[in-house]
């Protein structure tokens, strides 16, 4: 059996606004290869893990790791280089543009020498 190599690790979690807790200790790691769902009611706190993860809120309490580097330092452009990033449900971000150019919004391939793979 291959060893599992933790590439993205979530440890303890935790994210309240004001009295509301939005995420309680929670612990997530993602290997090579691995695909997640996050699945639960409204309220249950994904939107908030997912942008725990890609940086865009900073949590109370936890840690954020890939590949063991701690990424509290790092914005969201850092952690998008790291391969780090989100695609929103919202399929209206620019309606005049493709769900490809949607996707990379912001992150257009400048050339495309060397080819796209």
């Amino acid at each position: 059996m291959p060893v599992r190599k933790v590439l993205l690790s979530a440890v303890g979690v935790s994210k309240t606004y004001g009295s509301t807790v939005a995420l309680r200790d929670v612990s997530l790691d993602v290997a090579a290869g691995e695909v997640h769902c996050l699945v639960g009611e409204n309220g249950a706190g994904k939107s908030t893990l997912v942008k725990v993860l890609t940086g865009l809120v900073v949590p109370d309490s936890g840690t954020v790791d890939i590949d063991g580097q701690d990424l509290a330092s790092l914005g969201i452009a850092e952690r998008r280089s790291f391969g780090v990033a989100a695609v929103y449900q919202h399929p209206g971000t620019f309606p005049e543009l493709t769900v490809l150019e949607n996707i990379f919004a912001g992150r257009q391939p400048l050339s495309l020498d060397p080819p796209m793979r």
